[in-house]
């Protein structure tokens, strides 16, 4: 069974193989902290986007069977919320 660290990273290199969201296009399209907010509204695991969704509904991608899976993405999109922000340091 994978850690929750695991899984994270895995997701977070999907989000960026297979989506083809790099830490380029997240540092300069994501400076609202909108990364963030998306990690936290799955997070909470409602199979609805809060009024605070911060994108288009087109990518609320939920999977309300899978608590688990809604962590993992939670936690991928704040990961790449913290590299934005380390990029930025640079």
């Amino acid at each position: 069974m994978k850690t929750g660290i695991e899984l994270i990273a895995e997701e977070r290199q999907r989000q960026i193989e297979s989506e083809g969201w790099s830490s380029q296009h997240d540092s300069f399209e994501h400076e609202d902290g909108s990364l963030a907010i998306a990690g936290a509204c799955y997070a909470l695991g409602d199979p609805t986007p809060p009024a605070f969704w911060p994108w288009n509904y087109k990518w609320w991608k939920p999977t309300p069977k899978n608590r688990i899976r809604e962590l993992q993405k939670a936690g991928a999109l704040i990961a790449a919320e913290i590299d934005r922000l380390n990029n930025i340091e640079k």
